[in-house]
C-alpha cells in the first residue's frame, strides 16, 4: 500500500487538536470548576464526574454500533462524523457555564450538559479513531499517524497547561475566561474537524461496508488481544486521569509552585514531540508491546516519587511528574496503533472487519478509566477534607492530593503493565495475518 502523504498525516493530527480542546479542558479544568466556580461540593462532583463518565463509556458503544452501520458513498465510513463536530464543542461551552440557580439546580444542569457533551463526543471521536485502521495497514505509518494524534492533542492540552492553569489562582474571574476560552475553541475545533475530514482518505478494502450487530458481535467474540488492551487501558488511563486532574492541586497546595505549571507543560510537550517522532523508529526496533511496556513502568517510578517527594525538596515532585507524564505519553501514543492491530485479528479470525466495535470497546473502557481516575482525585479530596477557598491546605488534604496525583497512579499503571504480558499480537504476528487476509481475499 503507497506511503501515506504528509498532508494526510498532518490532517489527521489536526482532528485531535479539536478533541484535546473538549477533552482535555474536561479532565484539567471541570473537577476545578466545579468546586471553585460553580459551587459544587467535591463529594457531589466527584460522583457526578464518575456517573458521567461510565454513562460516557456506554455512549462510546453506542455510537460504535452506529459508525459500523454507516456509510456514505462519497466520504465513506468515517469521515462523515467529522462534519458534526461542532456539537461537542457547544456542549463543552455550556458545561462551562453553569448558572447560579441554587445547589440541587446547578447539579442537575452539571450532569445534563456533561452527559450531552459525552454523546456528542463519542460520535465524533469513535469514527475519528476508526479512522487511523482505515487509513493504512502499514505499521510504520500507523505509528506516523499515531504520534501525529499525539502531537495534535498535545498542542492543545500544553496551551491548556501553559497559558490557562496559571491562571487559576484566587482572585481571578475563573467563568469570564471560561466562557471566552470554550467559545473560542467552538469556532477553531470545527474547521479542525473539516479540514480532516477534507485531506484524509479511507484506503483500506472492506468487503462488508454495513455491518449487523450479530456480525459485530461475531467479531468481537474470541478476540483476546482487544479484551487485553482493553484491560489494561481501564488501569492504566484511571491512574493517568487521577495525575492529571490533581496535577494542579499537587503543584499548587502541595509543592507551592503552581508557576512552574507552563513549565511542567512546556517540558511534556517537548518530551512528547519527540516520543512521536522517534515512535515509528522505536516501534520498528522494539515492537509496540515492548514499548508499552517501558512507558508502564515511566508510569509507576513517576507515580511514586511523586507521592513520596519531601517537602524540602519539591523538584523530586516536579521531576516525578515529568517522568508519569512521559510514561503516560508513550503508551497514548501506542494504544491507538495496537486497537488498529486487533481489527485485522478480528478481520482473521471472523472474516469480518469491524472497526467502529473494536474502537469503541477500547474507548468506553478508556472513558471508563476517565470517570474512575477523576472520581478517585475528587474523592481523595472529599477524604483529606480540601477546602476550595483555604490559604493553606491542611496535612491530610496534601495526604489526599500526593495520593490522588502519586500513589494511586504508579499502583493502577503497575497493574496495567501486568495485564499487558498476556498481549501475544507481536508485529510480526500481525504482519503475518495480513498476508493471510490477503490470500484468503484472493482466493474468494
Amino acid at each position: 500500500m503507497k506511503k501515506l502523504s504528509s498532508v494526510s498525516v498532518l490532517g489527521y493530527g489536526a482532528a485531535d487538536t479539536a478533541n484535546s480542546m473538549t477533552i482535555s479542558t474536561a479532565n484539567l479544568f471541570l473537577l476545578l470548576y466545579y468546586t471553585d466556580v460553580a459551587g459544587i461540593g467535591a463529594a457531589a462532583a466527584g460522583t457526578l464526574l464518575l456517573v458521567v463518565r461510565i454513562f460516557h463509556a456506554f455512549a462510546d458503544i453506542a455510537a460504535g454500533r452506529i459508525v459500523d452501520h454507516s456509510f456514505s458513498r462519497r466520504w465513506g465510513k468515517f469521515r462523515p462524523f467529522l462534519l458534526f463536530g461542532f456539537v461537542p464543542l457547544v456542549l463543552m461551552a455550556a458545561a462551562f457555564n453553569v448558572p447560579d440557580i441554587g445547589e440541587t439546580s446547578k447539579l442537575i444542569y452539571a450532569y445534563v450538559t456533561y452527559a450531552a457533551f459525552s454523546m456528542g463526543y463519542s460520535l465524533v471521536n469513535i469514527p475519528y479513531g476508526c479512522l487511523i485502521g482505515a487509513m493504512t495497514q502499514n505499521p510504520r505509518d500507523r505509528a506516523r499517524l499515531a504520534g501525529a494524534r499525539t502531537i495534535g492533542g498535545l498542542l492543545c492540552s500544553s496551551a491548556l497547561g501553559i497559558f490557562v492553569a496559571p491562571l487559576m489562582v484566587p482572585g481571578n474571574d475563573l467563568q469570564r475566561i471560561f466562557t471566552v476560552l470554550t467559545v473560542i475553541f467552538v469556532v477553531a475545533g470545527s474547521g479542525l474537524y473539516f479540514f480532516t475530514a477534507a485531506v484524509t482518505r479511507e484506503r483500506v478494502q472492506r468487503d462488508v461496508v454495513k455491518i449487523s450487530l450479530a456480525q459485530s458481535m461475531t467479531a468481537l467474540r474470541g478476540n483476546k488481544p482487544l479484551l487485553v488492551l482493553c484491560t489494561s487501558s481501564v488501569l492504566f488511563n484511571t491512574g493517568a486521569v487521577a495525575l492529571n486532574t490533581s496535577q494542579i492541586f499537587y503543584l499548587r497546595d502541595v509543592l507551592d509552585l503552581l508557576y512552574l505549571y507552563p513549565a511542567v507543560a512546556a517540558g511534556h510537550v517537548a518530551m512528547t514531540l519527540t516520543l512521536a517522532v522517534a515512535a515509528p523508529r522505536l516501534v520498528h526496533r522494539w515492537g509496540k508491546r515492548n514499548m508499552y511496556f517501558s512507558g508502564g513502568i515511566l508510569g509507576i517510578a513517576g507515580g511514586l516519587a511523586v507521592f513520596l517527594a519531601p517537602t524540602a525538596a519539591p523538584i523530586v515532585g516536579v521531576i516525578g511528574i515529568f517522568v508519569c507524564l512521559i510514561g503516560s505519553a508513550l503508551v497514548n501514543i501506542l494504544v491507538w496503533a495496537l486497537v488498529a492491530d486487533t481489527v485485522e485479528f478480528g478481520q482473521w479470525n471472523t472474516g469480518v472487519r469491524a472497526e467502529g466495535v473494536n474502537y469503541s470497546v477500547l474507548s468506553s473502557t478508556r472513558k471508563l478509566g476517565m470517570g474512575l481516575g477523576g472520581a478517585l482525585a475528587a474523592f481523595a479530596l472529599a477524604a483529606g477534607s480540601y477546602a476550595p477557598d483555604a490559604v493553606e491546605q491542611s496535612q491530610s488534604a496534601m495526604l489526599g492530593i500526593r495520593a490522588a496525583a502519586g500513589l494511586f497512579p504508579a499502583v493502577l499503571i503497575l497493574a496495567a503493565v501486568a495485564v499487558m504480558f498476556w498481549y501475544r499480537l507481536t508485529d510480526k504476528r500481525h504482519a503475518e495475518l495480513i498476508v493471510e487476509i490477503e490470500r484468503s481475499r484472493s482466493l474468494d
